[in-house]
């Protein structure tokens, strides 16, 4: 049980005791306000997800932002199952780096899991002097203490793949985790495995042009660090235009392998260790693009957004913003994953919209526009968050607010949504709750862009098992 677990320190002792944790009766979601034309905060909700509650599928409370588009995006714990074992440790503090202001916000939990408040705020001069860091994206606990934050950019807006180190107590900024005048030109997501003495991280964009010409301003790398000196050692090239996303070792701590999403190539590369110690990638799936008339460019990318994989390291989920369909892929063989589940949750193609598929690889016509509760859902599958027992998958809809903007103008009008996908863990198997949907349309003060979704005793894209 959770109390039981909370007596030797936060999260759970191994990936599968984690599956049997409790079911989750509450979600964080950072919610957007910048580029929707409402000039208010952005802030964090806290959403009912208990199916015997009688607020199920509501927002039950609302914790605002001290300041103006800020673009919270993604949140990370102050620490996790990396310090399974200490007692010292608690997971009760939240973090929310701001993707354009890069302040950070530490968020309390603790006190009231269900209100949560703001116990710290970290100024962008104090991440700018320090590290001479910008645009704060992923957040991982370490077990040392200590909670890192990889960054897209320096404060000047080029692109700069640097990590801001925090003391886990405090929230002061230490420094950076990166040593040695070599590092990467971008920076993005990573994630650690202490056992392989290694550290990966990937790269979006250079912030100041966000949307521009992709082959000067987009990533295409994974970038391999020494887990034990700092050292940015080695660089995987993707190819030309894949811009390399989330990306996640299988939970195993032993496992020397993963998978990246590249949004752009829409392909999962399967990155691994080699015999000699170095590390390769190999592209195991590839979404192809679809021939369209009525769209900005003739091919239209499936856009691969969010990746996950399930705790057991049996599933791997994917999104597909643009085409509008979240897969599921048995990978019980890594090197060859097996697509058992999908679904569609709206996207640029739905048959009575304006755009054409002329040629389709997978798909004999177009699919239905995606209706649920009455609401015509707007926009398409985006962030991805799978319940311990791998049994609920969880989405949301917003992207970015600047690319939510250019691509789906309804979205941003309308407001995202939150849907839940039931998951047949045997067979595999993808099918929509039709009883939940958590529509951030009909927010108080306006619609607004809703991002990443947390559980408050850890999830399997927050933990990571050393």
């Amino acid at each position: 049980s959770s109390a039981k677990c909370g007596a030797c320190g936060p999260g759970y002792k191994t990936p599968l005791d984690a599956m049997k944790g409790p079911r989750e009766e509450i979600v964080y979601l950072p919610c957007i306000y910048r580029n929707t034309g409402i000039e208010k905060p952005d802030y964090l909700a806290t959403v009912d997800v208990d199916p015997k509650s009688s607020h199920y599928c509501q927002v039950i409370h609302r914790l605002p932002m001290p300041n103006l588009r800020d673009e919270l995006h993604h949140s990370g714990w102050n620490t996790c199952s990396s310090s399974f074992g200490d007692v010292t440790k608690k997971r009760n503090r939240l973090l929310l780096p701001s993707l354009i202001s890069s302040r950070i916000y530490v968020v309390d939990v603790g006190t009231d899991m269900r209100a949560p408040r703001i116990h710290k705020m970290i100024e962008p001069v104090d991440v700018f002097w320090k590290c001479g860091l910008a645009n704060p994206h992923t957040t991982h606990c370490l077990g040392n203490g200590e909670i890192m934050i990889s960054s897209m950019g320096d404060p000047s807006g080029n692109g700069k793949g640097g990590f801001i180190l925090l003391d886990g107590e405090t929230f002061e900024v230490k420094g950076n985790w990166e040593k040695g005048s070599n590092l990467p030109a971008l920076g993005y997501d990573f994630w650690y495995q202490p056992r392989h003495n290694v550290l990966m991280s990937t790269e979006w964009g250079i912030p100041k042009v966000r949307i521009g010409n992709p082959k000067r301003s987009y990533g295409r790398h994974i970038n391999v660090w020494d887990w034990t000196t700092h050292v940015f050692t080695q660089s995987i090239d993707l190819g030309e235009d894949s811009i390399p996303l989330e990306i996640r070792f299988l939970h195993n701590p032993d496992a020397a392998e993963g998978y990246v999403g590249c949004a752009l190539s829409s392909a999962i590369h399967r990155f691994y260790k080699t015999g000699n110690g170095t590390w390769a990638a190999e592209k195991v799936v590839q979404v192809p693009s679809k021939k369209v008339n009525g769209w900005l460019f003739p091919d239209m990318p499936g856009f691969i957004t969010d990746i996950l994989i399930s705790l057991d390291d049996r599933f791997l989920y994917f999104s597909n913003w643009l085409h509008g369909d979240i897969r599921q892929y048995d990978i019980s063989n890594t090197r060859k994953p097996r697509l058992v589940g999908q679904v569609f949750l709206g996207g640029k193609i739905p048959r009575d919209g304006p755009i054409v598929v002329v040629e389709d690889q997978e798909l004999k016509c177009q699919p239905e526009p995606f209706v649920i509760k009455g609401k015509r859902v707007q926009g398409g599958p985006q962030m991805i968050q799978l319940s311990l027992d791998g049994k609920r998958l969880y989405v949301s809809t917003s992207l970015y607010s600047a690319w939510d903007k250019q691509f789906y103008p309804d979205l941003v009008k309308e407001g995202s949504v939150m849907l839940q996908i039931d998951v047949d863990t045997e067979k595999g198997g993808l099918k929509v709750n039709k009883n939940f949907l958590v529509d951030f349309g009909k927010e108080p003060d306006g619609p607004v862009l809703a991002h990443e979704i947390r559980y408050p005793g850890g999830d399997c894209s927050s933990d990571i098992w050393i």
